[in-house]
């Protein structure tokens, strides 16, 4: 086993105590290898587990969406970490094993659209077309408007563009799926 590069931070880290009890709050006690990593750095880990709370907490958008979309987020930018923490949410959001299955094949010729409602299809396009393309098709933009509202779609969009970001941050500093799922 090869040293790590950036080692993760101790899982008995006490401080910062406000901000460690946070993210201890928000994951149910536990830190996750995520965590251990950003709290290299207490600003980035402060705002992190803010906004990434939000996302994960407190939005409008439905939480199979969200689920689908940083799941296909995971698979297309090989973030094999992203995919571990949230296939399980995804299926208790309400999709299906053969759904998460399919997940692995998003932005591809045989992706199994059929599994996948229209509005979940559209969702994963976007997720692909923010995640590979940068640029997104204006007409998927307005199906996803009348079908989400406003509101849904903005969240739709900054739940896909911010895990880009978490899925760069696990592969340039090599975060792996802890040994033990967490809860």
């Amino acid at each position: 086993m090869s040293e790590r590069l950036i080692p993760y931070q101790p899982m008995d880290l006490a401080q910062p105590a406000d901000l460690v009890a946070a993210i201890r709050k928000r994951r149910g006690g536990q830190f996750i290898n995520l965590d251990r990593m950003l709290l290299h750095s207490i600003p980035i880990a402060e705002g992190w587990n803010h906004f990434i709370g939000e996302i994960r907490n407190n939005l409008s958008l439905d939480p199979k969406l969200r689920e689908l979309a940083m799941c296909g987020v995971a698979v297309l930018n090989g973030a094999e970490y992203e995919f571990f923490h949230h296939a399980p949410p995804f299926i208790k959001a309400g999709g299906t094993q053969a759904q998460v299955d399919a997940l692995r094949l998003i932005g591809q010729a045989n992706f199994p659209a059929e599994l996948f409602s229209p509005l979940e299809n559209d969702a994963a396009a976007l997720t692909f077309q923010m995640t590979r393309n940068i640029k997104v098709d204006p007409d998927l933009m307005k199906r996803l408007q009348l079908g989400l509202g406003n509101t849904d779609t903005v969240e739709l969009v900054t739940v896909i563009a911010a895990y880009n970001m978490v899925s760069r941050f696990l592969i340039a500093l090599d975060v792996n799926p802890e040994d033990h799922p967490p809860v």
